[in-house]
């Protein structure tokens, strides 16, 4: 118990920590506002909560030791980020709720699968705060369920707060300028993870 205590403030942290996660909430939450965004932070909860499991039997240590397989699922998810970055870039048609929402909970599982950082990241943390001599799983998936917990309060006040602004904004020009900006973003963090190295 004490070490997944030690463990939330690190799960606060990672929670705030800006990336690729936190642009797909801005986006989804300016294109169809909170029920969106949470869609979206379900998908990503479902990615963290795999890799756990990934990384309590060791597919997780492949991705983080196989040069090989690490640049595989680095490139699948800078390719990920690169074209959901210039479709909102480009704008696409307004589609019906349900479809949306379905495709909200898909680039939040697709973006959050493809990130290798998450599988070095449950490596090489995961396994200080498991107790020596304790199963694996159990501490996994704890230290998952925190992430997941964490992440939906964060990803759900910032849902709350892009839709308040673009409530404000609806009329004018904002609301598209918004989408562009967190389309270049994850361009940006996709160019980035397809250059960078371990």
């Amino acid at each position: 118990m004490g070490t997944l205590l030690a463990f939330v403030p690190v799960a606060a942290l990672l929670t705030v920590t800006p990336g690729a996660a936190t642009a797909m909430i801005v986006r989804n939450a300016a294109r169809g506002g909170q029920r969106h965004a949470l869609a979206c932070t379900l998908g990503n909860e479902v990615g963290v909560v795999t890799w756990a499991l990934l990384a309590a039997v060791g597919v997780a240590a492949l991705v983080a030791t196989s040069a090989e397989v690490f640049v595989v699922v680095k490139l699948v998810g800078a390719a990920v980020l690169i074209v959901l970055g210039v479709q909102s870039l480009r704008g696409r048609r307004v589609e019906r709720p349900a479809r949306a929402d379905k495709h909200a909970l898909r680039d939040g599982v697709v973006t959050s699968l493809t990130n290798p950082k998450l599988a070095v990241f449950y490596v090489a943390l995961f396994p200080q705060f498991v107790p020596s001599g304790q199963p694996v799983l159990p501490y996994a998936l704890a230290m998952a369920a925190l992430l997941a917990v964490f992440d939906l309060i964060w990803c759900s006040a910032l849902a709350f707060g892009v839709t308040r602004a673009k409530r404000a904004f609806v009329e004018g020009p904002w609301l598209r300028r918004v989408e562009r900006f967190t389309g270049a973003v994850l361009v940006g963090l996709g160019v980035r993870l397809a250059l960078e190295r371990r």
